[in-house]
């Protein structure tokens, strides 16, 4: 179940398909991305597409001589763009291919605006959609590409999965015969989650490379905003993570920051081993070829060692600049132990280090709110009165409630201390760069407990009922799982290693978005309506509509 390869030979078809010449790709900003994560430039020049556009363009010129392949998400948005690119048609012939399902009536605008006879091919499946949500087209659209029709199983106790579930339902049962999809004695089984079940995952530091890149320097769409480095030099100032692609990277993105160092540290001796001879060595034809020859690579590797080495540097001087070390030990304890009197002490501790930044301060007093929400002796006013008096923004301090509101006790169907957790808690140590050591990473998020469960079939149908009278009578084989409000790498080593030591099963994590801690309280501002203007809009009605 390799999602990446699906959409990798869905786009490969839709190429191939327009036949031998010089193409055009033309995409929306979605779809944009979506190419950017599974082709390289380089890749995808080799199948002759030789200009990228977006379909929202004003400014692009007019191109007889190349085929247009259009790969749209079928909104109301880009249906226009195509109307108005079909009335003015820019290149020779136009292949056109949607992301997801479009209705008949669209379809017949579209074939009432080719009045040039331009369109060789319409790719859209038939369905007259009522209101459906952007995570409903996305995961129809991964499991068409799949060729997977599952069973489905949802989180009781959000009514956003219920509703997830039967927008998904009814979609892909009205286009399953529509479909060759592989029949299995054990069906695939997809399990739609929610966010608001598990607040404190997306709150805490991650240690693996993929999490802490994401956490303390953004990646998006595999790309890395460097600029803001000081010193960086002019090459370096955007940068491609992408295990694809990257041997270093698919080989260290899961795991921690002190195995990372160690690495490092191999690729650059094993670099220097590689270096080619100097021109002063080069004394004979087969000594020129020789050097041609591993030139490429050379260059190739030395990208990539100035790459990991700007990177890793960059996380080592943001973890100590922030005293992460020090902030991720008393996370860890918040999250996993049951001690009201230290966290208490603790807390308040780091609430008065003046190198503590803002965004820190303000989501330990927010791990401390979701992990002693109730308790007889909650310290929450006083600490509130604590990020008063360090300066904290009335935002980032109106963030602490919206949490609670939106995964309090009141809001989980789950409780994110388990037994387990209580008796069995271990400090893994590890050495960081620069001598950083003793970083706890005690932390398992909540779906490592629910997929263990849904695994051994002891997830209880009370809490996850199946979307339907059937139920799985066997133990699922292939496990896809949706998070409405977005997944966290956390979660994604959660799976990767569930993967890697349950055989038999096979699991993909997917979500709304990912998230790190700066993108999930902006999610969590809007669903709980403390944020303002249109950006309301995206998510109104989210948190009202819960049980």
């Amino acid at each position: 179940m390799n999602v990446t390869l699906a959409v990798k030979q869905y786009i490969s078809k839709m190429i191939e398909s327009s036949g031998p010449g010089m193409k055009v790709l033309l995409m929306d900003k979605e779809t944009t991305s979506i190419v950017s994560v599974v082709y390289t430039q380089s890749e995808i020049l080799q199948k002759e597409v030789y200009l990228f556009e977006r379909i929202d363009s004003q400014s692009r010129d007019s191109m007889k001589h190349l085929k247009a392949i259009c790969f749209l998400r079928p909104t109301k948005e880009n249906v226009q763009h195509l109307i108005q690119e079909l009335r003015r048609p820019k290149y020779s012939i136009y292949f056109i291919y949607f992301s997801n399902v479009i209705s008949k009536s669209e379809i017949k605008v579209l074939a009432e605006a080719d009045e040039q006879e331009v369109v060789a091919e319409v790719q859209g499946r038939s369905w007259e959609p009522s209101m459906l949500s952007r995570c409903t087209q996305g995961l129809t659209s991964v499991l068409l590409a799949l060729k997977k029709c599952p069973m489905i199983r949802y989180q009781l106790s959000s009514d956003m999965s219920k509703r997830l579930a039967e927008s998904v339902k009814q979609i892909i049962t009205k286009e399953y015969e529509l479909f060759d999809f592989r029949k299995t004695e054990v069906p695939p089984l997809l399990l739609i989650l929610d966010r608001s079940d598990d607040a404190i995952t997306p709150l805490l530091n991650q240690w693996t490379y993929q999490a802490m890149v994401h956490e303390l320097l953004g990646l998006n769409n595999n790309r890395i905003d460097l600029s803001r480095v000081p010193g960086i030099s002019k090459d370096l100032k955007e940068v491609v993570l992408s295990a694809e692609n990257d041997e270093f990277y698919a080989n260290n993105l899961y795991l921690n920051f002190g195995e990372i160092g160690t690495n490092i540290k191999n690729l650059m001796e094993d670099f220097q081993k590689k270096r080619p001879k100097g021109q002063e060595k080069l004394e004979s034809i087969s000594d020129m070829k020789a050097f041609v020859d591993n030139y490429p690579q050379f260059k190739k590797m030395s990208g990539t060692v100035s790459k990991h080495v700007t990177v890793v540097g960059e996380l080592s001087r943001l973890v100590s600049e922030r005293k992460l070390m020090e902030v991720s030990e008393v996370e860890q304890e918040l999250a996993c132990q049951n001690d009201h009197s230290n966290a208490q002490q603790v807390v308040r501790r780091l609430l008065q280090n003046p190198r503590i930044s803002e965004l820190d301060a303000v989501r330990l007093v927010m791990l401390y709110a979701l992990r002693y929400e109730r308790h007889s002796s909650s310290i929450l006013p006083s600490l509130m009165e604590d990020l008063n008096r360090r300066g904290v923004s009335e935002r980032h301090r109106r963030m602490v409630q919206a949490v609670v509101e939106y995964g309090g006790k009141r809001i989980r169907g789950s409780d994110l201390i388990t037994p387990t957790d209580a008796v069995s808690i271990t400090k893994q140590f590890f050495k960081g760069l620069k001598g950083v050591e003793n970083v706890y990473t005690q932390h398992q998020p909540l779906l490592h407990d629910t997929l263990d469960q849904l695994i051994k079939g002891r997830l209880k149908d009370s809490q996850f009922p199946y979307l339907g009278a059937s139920s799985l009578r066997d133990r699922p084989q292939d496990i896809m799982v949706f998070i409405i409000g977005g997944a966290t790498y956390e979660e994604a080593l959660t799976v990767y290693n569930l993967n890697r030591n349950t055989p038999g099963v096979r699991i993909v994590l997917g979500g709304s978005t990912i998230q790190n801690t700066k993108s999930f309280l902006e999610e969590v501002m809007l669903a709980t309506g403390q944020s303002s203007g249109s950006d309301r809009s995206q998510v109104a009605g989210r948190h009202s509509n819960r049980r």
